[in-house]
């Protein structure tokens, strides 16, 4: 049944450009306008059912704060039971669907996702997470529809990836899903990992327990009628937004818990595989633990560098989707001849930065996600405003009177050890340290020890011996590496995405390496001309 089809190798999705006068700009302002206007009333979906608890949350606008799209209804321990004995029931006819019928139900949403579906999830992500056009449209449907479209294709490389056989024995190997369900955990801060992390286990014959981000229901529930309008049956991923104490405690406390698929915090991811280690004696199996958690994103700068390339990524890198990456850059290591040079003209650009809510297309930022990610930023801020070690040169300013607005802030500390050299604030802060010329080798050791992270960083040069030597200095520093570039943009089947030390497990999503962690092998032999005597050549005597 799992005889294996080739999937031709898929292209990357255009990114749509929003420009005046084009129809995807009309399109998107005519959905933010309806969904806007509407009032959502989002249930829990298990087993296909949607189940209302009645105990709700509004979902806020984060960049009109006074302004409620709707409510969601929030999951308890019994709705998350009811979830886990909805996957384990839709789970053997699941398990045992032939992967190419399962990998067309996602290409199926591909197909949906770039066309009649896009503009609901833009539209969706930008309202409900504060997003521009350009932001949504790379993460909502871009790379979402990638990650819909590749992963098939990297199903059907492993299945023609088979052991080698004779003409004496025949031998495969299959991808088995696992005894139990998935618990998928996932972020506010893009949809398209809300959209992967369940379906990646699904497409490997798993059944998920899906907890979207509070903050990010909205996408949430279209992602949910999107994977029912492709075709996904019942019960094999069930959507249980709630509290994230209560609603992971019992998944991970079930004995049919088999692995967690995790975005999200280095203190949450640790709480979560803390339980796990718990509840070892349990489980039928050794349950996988994936996740892509914090990180420090460092912008490194040699003195052979190009000055307008490095104050560009420093301002995208920093402040594109308000600093709230995992990848984001937040320190930044600048020779002094390089920093003279830029300074002046980089605190400008910075300064000129509009802002705004998500409908005026003319801004380069929003709001911050919520009152709770406000107020932690504030709160650093305030602390850098009377540090002595470090001098606010842009921004620093917060307003949460129409929404939760921060202005993109630029710090210069002499201390590369300073606090916001070294925390994720998961904001749009950067903090530079301004280092000797001659201090290049010493500088970049300080740069790989500062931070407990090793998610994404970037070095600028044009000198290739002093990229060579960056290189080789941050080797473990950062597992997205960029070179002249920022070091945020990942894209599928280019840049597969992860990070080592406490920045999670390196499992590479867009990539086949993702999927490998969802299937449990199985070796196959047939012995096509078995022996009928157990006694050996060796044996005989002369």
């Amino acid at each position: 049944m799992n005889t294996a089809l080739q999937i031709q190798r898929p292209e990357n999705e255009p990114v749509k450009d929003y420009a005046p006068g084009s129809p995807e700009r009309a399109e998107l302002a005519a959905k933010l306008a309806e969904l806007k206007g509407a009032t959502a009333d989002i249930p829990l979906v298990i087993g296909g059912k949607e189940i209302r608890t009645g105990k709700t949350s509004g979902i806020i606008i984060p960049h009109d704060n006074k302004k409620t799209l709707g409510r969601f209804h929030k999951a308890g321990a019994a709705q998350v039971q009811l979830a886990i004995d909805a996957a384990n029931t839709a789970r053997p006819g699941w398990a045992a669907t032939p992967w190419r019928e399962r990998a067309a139900i996602f290409q199926k949403a591909a197909d949906l996702l770039a066309g009649p579906w896009r503009q609901t999830l833009n539209a969706a992500t930008m309202l409900g997470q504060s997003k521009t056009p350009h932001q949504a449209e790379i993460d909502a449907a871009c790379e979402l529809t990638d990650f819909y479209r590749f992963n098939p294709f990297y199903l059907s490389q492993l299945y023609e990836q088979q052991p080698t056989s004779s003409a004496q024995e025949k031998n495969s190997l299959e991808y088995r899903a696992f005894e139990g369900f998935i618990f998928a955990l996932t972020p506010f801060n893009f949809t398209s990992i809300a959209g992967n992390l369940p379906t990646a286990p699904a497409l490997m014959g798993n059944t998920v327990v899906w907890k979207p981000a509070s903050s990010a229901v909205l996408s949430a529930h279209f992602l949910m009628k999107l994977w029912q309008a492709a075709g996904l049956p019942d019960g094999v991923i069930n959507m249980v937004p709630g509290p994230g104490g209560e609603v992971g405690a019992h998944a991970v406390d079930s004995p049919d818990f088999a692995g967690v698929h995790f975005t999200g915090s280095t203190p949450v991811f640790n709480s979560v595989w803390t339980s796990i280690a718990r509840n070892l004696y349990k489980y039928k199996d050794y349950p996988r633990v994936v996740g892509e958690t914090g990180g420090k994103g460092f912008i490194f700068a040699h003195n052979s560098c190009d000055p307008e390339a490095l104050k560009t990524a420093i301002i995208r890198g920093s402040y594109e989707y308000q600093g709230q990456k995992c990848s984001a850059a937040s320190r930044a290591y600048i020779p002094r001849s390089v920093w003279n040079k830029i300074k002046d003209d980089l605190v400008s650009q910075i300064d000129g930065i509009k802002m705004g809510p998500c409908g005026d297309f003319s801004c380069f930022m929003n709001a911050v996600i919520d009152k709770s990610a406000y107020d932690s930023i504030k709160g650093h801020l305030a602390l850098a405003k009377t540090a002595p070690a470090a001098k606010i040169l842009a921004g620093g300013d917060c307003d949460e009177t129409d929404g939760y607005y921060i202005r993109p802030t630029l710090i210069e500390t002499a201390d590369p050890l300073y606090k916001t050299m070294r925390e994720e604030i998961f904001g749009p802060v950067m903090t530079v340290f301004v280092y000797e010329d001659a201090k290049f080798a010493e500088t970049l050791k300080i740069c790989d020890e500062t931070s407990p992270y090793a998610l994404t960083g970037a070095v600028f040069a044009r000198d290739a011996g002093a990229v060579k030597e960056a290189s080789e200095a941050l080797l473990y520093a950062a597992g997205n590496f960029y070179i002249n570039d920022k070091p945020t943009g990942a894209v599928v089947d280019r840049q597969p995405f992860g990070g080592g030390r406490s920045s999670g497990t390196n499992d590479k999503v867009g990539w086949p390496h993702n999927l490998l962690r969802w299937a449990s092998p199985r070796t196959v032999k047939e012995n096509l001309a078995p022996p009928t005597d157990y006694r050996y050549p060796y044996m005989k005597t002369e």
